[in-house]
């Protein structure tokens, strides 16, 4: 049985309210990184959408909000390849700034190239930047806490409020300067808030110490032209998927999801049939695959805030504020809000209660079910007819979103670091990252169902759905809990 630190447990080196310095230098950068991220994706369906006279590409609106929920489905996809150069070649320090780079990369290409051609180009970019930086973000920090340390679900939800003040900050500016400048000036806004989180990591990098400077599974030398090779036939394969037309704009939500389901089913199998994994570990990993699926069910909800949401609130709400009419791409940082105002509340709490919070398993039953109760808050409000749903209703709703993703999201990131393989550190965050990739994608692949004529029906029936799966979850949560092996 592991020790399990309490909250008055002294942690070694330089603190910040009681947690590690480093937390400051990882709260920024991914600050920055959301910022960009969700001020581009926030205004990404409407540009993919609206008319070539309102300055989009005149997609059909089912195509376009699917390719945002695709998109977003192999942004964590990618992570797999973060978690991959992270473990074999760069160590988690380095390939996080490296991926801010790309990232900053893929929005300059999205701000100056014209039409699909720039899409194309920085959505790609984007996705590989993110990939890289997410995991191996979330896994730096859990490396600054020592395995069983009851301060790590406190760190981790102040982690994510750097997330948050990121994820509400980003569609503002951009909404503003879409609806004032054009499209192309949002998308510029959000590499210049890549640029800024770059600046701040690299000039308080000294933080982390030597946290995630080593590369923990170096790839051997001679295994460097196998890998030249992988690289070549993975380029011609999607060369020969594009030229063939078996990926469409209009498939590509169905498409990722299969990709990451088949590329989960992979990496479980490998890791539970690894030689570098303990007999330990790997009762922690087999306890992770019920979370995995519990945490798919959450986001394939939560992410519809940039499909469903995006078209409701553009279709369906009233954004009159005094007489002023706001962005209706200021949906996404509605729940934000929320999260910045309950963010250290949560942290207190966990940080208190230590070793006496709910197990794991159960705030991700908590969690799943809260999300589903919120999708069901919509449907008394599909009796309001026309673009007449008042925005303040929504922003009451959109505090379910919120406490359920407080419940689930930060504790999936801080549960993963602990439950990861030694060996497998980096790729077990990306394998949690794919979890949210198949919710994200399935989220564009259920938005093609949403219809404001049968709102009752969606929203009800969508809901239910993840309450009961939430119920499952909570029924085996000690099941789970047993596998995990001295982690709370």
């Amino acid at each position: 049985m592991s020790e399990v630190k309490t909250a008055d447990s002294p942690i070694a080196g330089r603190t910040i309210f009681g947690h590690p310095i480093g937390l400051t230098n990882l709260f920024g950068v991914e600050l920055w990184e959301r910022f960009s991220y969700y001020g581009m994706v926030s205004i990404l369906g409407f540009y993919l959408y609206y008319s070539t006279t309102d300055g989009g590409l005149g997609l059909a609106k089912s195509t376009g909000v699917g390719i945002v929920g695709a998109y977003g489905g192999l942004v964590y996809l990618s992570t797999v390849l973060g978690g991959w150069i992270s473990d074999r070649l760069l160590g988690m320090e380095r390939t996080v700034f490296y991926g801010g780079v790309v990232v900053m990369a893929g929005h300059i290409a999205l701000a100056v190239l014209p039409g699909l051609s720039g899409v194309g180009v920085g959505l790609v970019l984007v996705a590989l930047g993110s990939g890289a930086l997410k995991a191996n973000a979330s896994s730096l920090l859990g490396t600054l806490y020592e395995k069983g340390d009851a301060r790590v679900d406190g760190g981790f939800t102040l982690f994510y409020l750097g997330i948050n003040l990121g994820a509400f900050s980003g569609p503002l500016i951009t909404g503003l300067l879409k609806d004032n400048l054009g499209f192309h000036y949002g998308f510029g806004a959000a590499a210049v808030g890549m640029a800024l989180g770059l600046t701040q990591y690299v000039v308080f990098r000294r933080n982390l110490g030597t946290h995630g400077r080593e590369v923990p599974n170096p790839l051997p030398r001679d295994a460097f032209g196998k890998l030249a090779a992988v690289l070549v036939v993975a380029v011609l394969v999607v060369a020969v998927v594009a030229i063939t037309g078996l990926v469409t704009l209009d498939n590509l939500p169905d498409v990722t999801t299969g990709v990451i389901a088949v590329a989960t089913i992979v990496y479980f199998w490998v890791m539970l049939t690894s030689a570098k994994v303990s007999p330990v570990e790997r009762s922690r990993v087999r306890s992770f695959i019920p979370l995995f699926v519990a945490n798919a069910v959450f986001w394939s909800l939560f992410q519809q805030i940039f499909t469903v949401l995006t078209v409701y609130s553009d279709e369906r709400m009233n954004w009159n504020i005094f007489g002023w009419t706001a962005p209706s791409n200021w949906i996404s940082s509605v729940e934000p809000v929320w999260v910045i105002a309950l963010s250290p509340l949560f942290a207190i709490l966990w940080t208190k209660l230590g070793s006496r919070a709910p197990s794991t398993p159960r705030k991700f039953a908590f969690g799943v079910i809260g999300m589903g109760i919120a999708f069901l808050l919509f449907v008394p409000l599909a009796g309001f007819s026309g673009a007449t749903v008042p925005a303040l209703l929504v922003f009451v709703v959109m505090g379910g979103f919120a406490i359920s993703e407080l419940l689930l999201s930060p504790i999936g990131l801080s549960v993963t670091t602990q439950l990861a393989p030694e060996a497998f550190r980096a790729q077990m965050m990306a394998l949690y990252f794919f979890s949210l990739g198949i919710g994200t994608s399935m989220s564009g692949t259920l938005a093609r169902f949403y219809d404001s004529d049968h709102e009752v029906a969606y929203f009800g029936i969508t809901g239910a759905v993840a309450i009961c799966a939430g119920l499952v979850v909570a029924v085996i949560a000690p099941r789970i809990s047993r596998h995990m092996e001295g982690v709370h």
